[in-house]
């Protein structure tokens, strides 16, 4: 029976050990939490003895993570199915762990240290006994010098007094205001003040979080939201003969007090036309149907501008500063391909999740959830934008998700596995993470908000990279040139003495888990070969590399001279940089080069040069008659109608390509209509399409 008991032991592998730790250490969070619950405001020695422990279960869960992110699949005694999946998923969970721990460890010393400070004010007195026991003193010390000082005294006093004048007059003018409701507003939590639209409150106290103590006309106080008051005496303000309307500029004020907003016309009459027709976002405000902090998206604007931050531009070679050759396209004559180049950042990222996004009202109807990434060093934007789509399940909205390691049949826009790379020396430099929604409202009207934005600095304040680890990064409203926004008010940061309520209110938070991993090997030699200057999908990675090794050789390899500037003839480079704006057409071509590759010998995939040329075959019967046809709709960002024909078109193509061997049956056949030739369709122009080597925006 011993013997049997042993083989048992002896067979558990190193990963089911960490996994019934972290079992283990679970439940002892479970129970840390629940005694929390019950702990007194005062009862220092109690949190003291809590606030040990919980620092104790931190540093295990600590070093349980530090465990199994060290473990190797070759570790283990036998196979372990979804070994990958399963140690990841707990690595997850132990750093959700490990922040839970952090914050409440940070409750508890808070709470202590705001007893202590109460303590030594006991001991000090009051504020009015302090101030006696400094008078007496002072009238014991200076009654020798009294007389010599007398006019020094009362020259300063006067100033003292013009000083308070000026303090007191600029208090009334902040506060003791009298503030007219924009919309109807229910009180939302303890504290909170109900009022109507159109209901005067007096401003008695403005708080730097956006909320402020108001006083009805029936004596009522409580909590307000800024962004639902205007003041009454700009309401009441009449333009004077020399000023017309048009003359008069009124600014609107978000909850971070930037000025985002200028209107022409008088203010009341610039909110009620606001809230009727120009000014789309302050009605859905008012109306409740988005949070104050949410605003027109900004990294979607900048790629409606134009095709300076899209991924199709950074394809393109960079020219030097004298225009003579290119900078990060260079020939290999040892390798005969073209050169590889590392850069300073070159990583994958993979996002995991959203948590707390804040939920539109039911009059906005939600067509894409997403997330739109780019390099960012608080002031430019120094790569192209790329998009990743979240999924969400209707009974709990307010988490998205995403899915990492996209294979088969999933759409690459949903793939949450990311690489990075740039060759930019700024020391601030990261990554700006936008989350937005596509919507459509009641009244017909349409477009794309930012719910919040995050931003990981990727080195540290000594110019190392930050580790590769997960990060729990808390989102901001506004944009992100707009500082100490919310995202939504309404879920209130105010202190709590509860510990578990102060907990509460912390997860509620909005919030974006993200992770940094370094890259294998043979990624490596991939993302080395890709532009300088890009951010893309795991997903179709290869797909990029093909493309670059095509452009090699026809500029460096096979062009007559290095002054030969004529247009080129090659579909490939002339429309491979329009597949990143069509990830549906991508996502065939994926599909299509994954089914020939599973084809070929072994032998073969190590050829480059032939794998290369059954691409060029297999691009030449996927992408380009799609590209061509006229029945396959305008791809039309988060239109569902437009996105499900185009994807009903491209499957059957794709399976008729596959029943008949290729696409040329389809293509000369009179039921597939394709557009007329036009030379330039094949044409590349690498002068007009090369980059300019200066710096974004």
């Amino acid at each position: 029976m011993s013997t049997q008991m042993t083989g048992r032991r002896s067979r558990r592998g190193p990963l089911q050990s960490a996994l019934r730790r972290g079992r283990e250490l679970r439940e002892q969070v479970e129970t840390l939490l629940q005694e929390s619950k019950t702990v007194k405001a005062l009862d220092s020695e109690k949190k003291k003895s809590l606030n040990e422990r919980c620092l104790e279960l931190k540093k295990s869960v600590d070093e349980n993570t530090l465990t199994l992110q060290n473990l190797k699949k070759s570790d283990e005694p036998a196979p372990v199915g979804n070994y990958n999946q399963r140690k990841e998923e707990e690595e997850k969970q132990l750093f959700e762990l490990s922040q839970q721990l952090e914050k409440l460890a940070a409750v508890l010393n808070q709470d202590n240290v705001v007893k202590d400070s109460r303590m030594n004010l006991k001991k000090k007195g009051s504020p009015e006994e302090q101030q006696k026991n400094e008078e007496t003193e002072n009238e014991e010390e200076g009654q020798s010098t009294q007389n010599d000082d007398d006019d020094e005294e009362e020259q300063d006093s006067e100033d003292d007094e013009d000083d308070e004048d000026d303090d007191e007059s600029k208090l009334d003018d902040s506060l003791n205001t009298e503030f007219i409701a924009l919309g109807d507003f229910a009180a939302q939590q303890e504290g909170d003040l109900t009022f109507k639209k159109e209901e005067v409150l007096l401003i008695i106290e403005k708080k730097p979080d956006g909320w402020w103590l108001a006083k009805n006309l029936k004596g009522e106080k409580g909590l307000v939201p800024k962004t639902y008051l205007m003041a009454k005496d700009k309401e009441e303000e009449e333009p004077s003969e020399e000023e017309t309307e048009e003359d008069i500029e009124v600014a609107d004020e978000t909850a971070g007090g930037a000025d985002i907003l200028k209107r022409t016309d008088s203010h009341w009459s610039a909110v009620k036309k606001a809230l009727t027709e120009n000014n789309a976002l302050d009605a859905l405000t008012t109306m409740g149907a988005v949070p104050a902090g949410f605003r027109p998206s900004t990294l979607a604007q900048l790629l409606d501008e134009g095709n300076q931050f899209q991924t199709a531009s950074f394809l393109q070679p960079v020219l030097t500063p004298s225009n003579l050759s290119f900078q990060d396209l260079v020939w290999s004559s040892e390798k005969g391909s073209i050169q590889p180049r590392p850069t300073r950042i070159s990583l994958v990222m993979t996002l995991w999740n959203c948590k707390g996004i804040p939920f539109p009202g039911i009059s906005i109807q939600v067509l894409s959830r997403h997330i739109r990434l780019c390099l960012f060093d608080g002031n430019r934007i120094l790569s192209n934008i790329h998009t990743v789509r979240a999924t969400w399940q209707p009974k709990n909205p307010k988490t998205w998700t995403f899915s990492p390691r996209v294979s088969g049949i999933l759409p690459c826009i949903l793939d949450g596995d990311c690489f990075i790379r740039s060759n930019d020396p700024s020391p601030d430099i990261g990554l700006l993470f936008e989350l937005g929604i596509t919507y459509h409202n009641s009244t017909g009207e349409s477009g794309e908000l930012s719910c919040g934005w995050a931003f990981l600095k990727l080195f540290d304040s000594s110019g190392f990279p930050v580790p590769f680890k997960t990060y729990e990064l808390f989102l901001n409203g506004g944009t992100p040139y707009e500082k100490r926004v919310k995202v939504d008010p309404s879920i209130s940061r105010r202190a709590s003495s509860n510990v578990f309520q102060h907990m509460i209110t912390l997860r509620k938070q909005p919030q974006l888990l993200v992770k940094l991993r370094s890259i294998s090997t043979r990624s490596k030699g991939i993302l080395n070969l890709l532009p300088e200057v890009l951010i893309g999908s795991m997903c179709y990675m290869h797909l990029i590399l093909f493309y670059r090794q095509i452009l090699g050789d026809v500029l460096l390899k096979d062009r007559p001279n290095v002054q030969h500037a004529d247009l080129i003839s090659n579909p490939i480079l002339s429309t491979f940089p329009k597949l990143m704006e069509q990830p549906d057409i991508m996502d065939a071509l994926r599909s299509s080069w994954a089914e020939k590759e599973s084809t070929l010998k072994r032998s073969e995939k190590r050829d480059s040069e032939f794998l290369k040329s059954v691409f060029v075959l297999v691009y030449h019967d996927t992408v380009y008659p799609l590209l061509q046809s006229v029945s396959l709709p305008e791809y039309k960002w988060a239109e569902e109608e437009s996105e499900g024909t185009r994807w009903r078109i491209i499957a059957e193509f794709l399976k008729k390509n596959r029943e008949k061997g290729g696409s040329l049956p389809s293509l000369l056949s009179l039921e597939s209509p394709h557009k007329a030739f036009d030379v330039m369709e094949t044409a590349y122009d690498f002068l007009g399409e090369a980059r300019k080597n200066s710096p974004l925006i």
